[in-house]
């Protein structure tokens, strides 16, 4: 006879037992044989045999590791519900395909689909706190819909609002967009918020009004910098010429940047959000980490979407310790030489995925780690159907290279259990999947059947190979053609 799952009732204290606990201190420490306590919303206690209130719900972490729920600092989540449809595009065909044509089909209802899906896709992956890029936001009708589906699940996003059929200028300067951070934007402590654009680098800084409204609201910047052919050198420059680069702006990809611009972005404290699985395969530039490194920049990383790749961060580690580690070698080898130790470590990827996504949001002080008094996200690793769930030698190592989204167990967000036993709780998948297939439906009919099939490999018509996909400047990066 199958034991009965526990009941997690609001406000029932919850310890996890006997886990390997990764806390992801200064020290990455292992603490073995250790209990972490959850009391409301917060960790409690960290400890041995810890004493627990009278009726707290027990879960054996025994043989598992117990380790802080990770953070995607850059997901378009609105894409979801293309799962894999670009799985061949090259940024270009990303960016005709969404940016210049039938990006503008999406409803609100359909940008609802997606953030639904990709919610719920990443608490099933230990993913705790989601940056929703949200960038196809046409209109405030959308916006709502992003964060309607984003409060309809039990995870922690921050929403950065963006319009990539607008330029900045405009949409930031709307009546509307106010209102609607008047009315959605409360201090909730489970939405952020954040402003979401890009920089071209067009000498007429056509940004720079969106950036004077995100200082006058007290919101940091996303940005996707240093994409090849899109935003450059130029565009830090003339964010960091006119005080625009700050210790909350994030910095997405960096993937195409001089070492002047690390030095600016280093100098003001900035972060960057690498996409490994991302730049590895659309072509915005290598992945930086060994610059961003060299560089001392805080690190932290993210998907991008899930029209092309995974949604979780296991991948993002391990294809980031692999890209890493190959230019390493290929550099050496051109030299004639060998390299003998890894630069790149287990335990700093585990820490760019927990800790380095917190210090990026703003939220170092109460996520990213397990400490007494800290926000109970949490992620329990383990998987007893598993072969690959044992031995345990080197819990960092196993984090990165072994463990899947299949071998997570528990998931806390907020002191709330979202999942137990491998399995989501409170969620009704069958409706996100009708909403899901209700989109993809719509979209197929509107593109009709042949240009639906021809998209996932569209041909680029001469007059669309733009070095910036945005229509609001005509501006061209000299770095790939002539201005």
């Amino acid at each position: 006879m199958m034991n009965a799952r526990p009941a997690f009732e609001a406000g029932r204290p919850v310890v996890l037992r006997n886990g390997t606990v990764l806390p992801m201190d200064s020290g990455h420490q292992v603490l073995t044989g250790t209990d972490v306590l959850v009391v409301d919303d917060r960790i409690a206690a960290v400890g041995p045999g810890l004493s627990v209130p009278d009726g707290a719900v027990e879960i054996d972490a025994t043989d598992g590791i117990v380790m802080p729920g990770m953070i995607d600092t850059h997901r378009h989540m609105w894409q979801t519900a293309m799962r894999g449809y670009g799985a061949d595009w090259t940024l270009t065909q990303y960016f005709v395909w969404y940016y210049l044509e039938s990006g503008k089909l999406f409803r609100p209802e359909d940008v609802h689909a997606g953030n639904r899906l990709a919610a719920v896709e990443a608490i099933d992956a230990g993913v705790t706190t989601v940056v929703d890029w949200s960038h196809g936001l046409r209109t405030v009708d959308h916006a709502d819909a992003a964060v309607d589906a984003l409060e309809s699940v039990p995870g922690r996003f921050v929403f950065a609002y963006g319009n990539i059929h607008q330029s900045p200028a405009e949409w930031t300067a709307a009546p509307e967009f106010r209102d609607f951070v008047r009315r959605r934007i409360t201090g909730d402590d489970m939405l952020g918020f954040q402003i979401a654009f890009d920089v071209t680098g067009d000498p007429a800084f056509p940004e720079k009004p969106a950036f004077e409204v995100a200082r006058e609201l007290g919101v940091p910047v996303t940005t996707h910098a240093g994409v090849w052919g899109a935003t450059n050198d130029d565009g830090i420059k003339l964010m960091y010429e006119n005080g625009f680069m700050g210790p909350e702006t994030v910095y997405v990809h960096a993937a195409s940047l001089s070492a002047d611009s690390y030095h600016r972005i280093a100098a003001t404290g900035g972060s960057i959000s690498v996409s490994t699985e991302s730049e590895q395969s659309a072509g915005q530039g290598y992945p930086p980490t060994w610059a961003i490194r060299a560089h001392k920049i805080p690190v932290s990383l993210s998907m991008d979407t899930s029209v092309w790749w995974s949604g979780d961060l296991f991948s993002a580690m391990r294809t980031t310790l692999g890209a890493d580690r190959s230019r390493e070698h290929l550099e050496a080898h051109a030299k004639n030489d060998t390299v003998t130790h890894c630069s790149l470590r287990a335990d700093q990827v585990v820490e760019w995925a927990t800790r380095g996504g917190a210090h990026a949001i703003g939220r170092e002080h109460d996520l990213g780690s397990i400490e007494t008094g800290k926000k109970a996200d949490l992620v329990l690793i383990k998987n007893e159907h598993s072969p690959v769930s044992f031995p345990v030698l080197n819990p960092y190592g196993h984090v990165a290279f072994q463990a899947q989204r299949g071998d997570v167990h528990t998931v806390l967000v907020n002191g709330r259990v979202v999942k137990h036993e491998h399995r989501l709780l409170d969620v009704d998948l069958a409706a996100i999947r009708g909403e899901v297939e209700r989109t993809v439906e719509y979209l197929r009919s509107e593109m009709g059947d042949e240009a639906w099939q021809k998209g996932m490999n569209p041909d680029i018509p001469a007059t669309k190979i733009l070095d910036n996909p945005y229509t609001y400047t005509e501006y061209h990066s000299a770095s790939t053609r002539g201005r």
